[in-house]
């Protein structure tokens, strides 16, 4: 016959306002660890070795700068938002490419739906869609997403966020050299 644990016992033997103030004692303690457990500070984990710099996005109410990671080397633009559960102290990871380019996209790797947006080499707003990740077993089953021929940047927010930043049609952006709460 299986034996409860020593709590359990406890708990089953006592009765009246001791029980229920043990049961509220157990109650916040399992609360409290759990609360710690899950959130361990911040609940998410935010992309890694990334510069933070501003983006200015322009739309029809002006100018608003938002702060973004910066994958601007090829290591960093094919590890970008892989094992990233959040954007942490950023709004959105910039892809910035030195000249034109095209290529495709894919979530392998990538923990949370995302939506792109991608801007020519003068800032201009071209193309953006939503991306889902990829839980394929083998890699060569994720889909790709075709970029715009000849982006030179390509920001990743999440999914759904691109227009509270204002990367919409019609907008642009411009990736300045101004670090994020300088």
């Amino acid at each position: 016959m299986p034996v409860a644990p020593p709590a359990a016992r406890l708990l089953g033997v006592m009765r009246g306002p001791s029980r229920r103030t043990a049961l509220v004692a157990v109650a916040v303690l399992a609360a409290a660890v759990l609360a710690v457990a899950c959130t361990d500070g911040d609940p998410t984990t935010a992309p890694e070795g990334f510069d933070a710099r501003i983006a200015v996005v322009t739309g029809a109410d002006g100018p608003v700068e938002h702060c973004v990671w910066v994958a601007d080397t090829d290591e960093r633009r094919a590890r970008g938002m892989m094992g990233a559960t959040g954007f942490g102290a950023a709004d959105a990871m910039a892809f910035v490419h030195d000249a034109p380019t095209s290529g495709r996209f894919w979530m392998k790797g990538t923990l949370i739906p995302l939506s792109i947006v991608f801007f020519d080499g003068s800032g201009t707003y071209l193309d953006g869609f939503d991306m889902q990740p990829c839980t394929a077993a083998d890699p060569a089953d994720c889909l790709r997403y075709d970029t715009p021929i000849a982006y030179r940047v390509a920001i990743e927010t999440a999914l759904g966020d691109a227009g509270r930043l204002g990367l919409v049609p019609g907008s642009s952006v411009e990736i300045t050299d101004r670090v994020c709460g300088s």
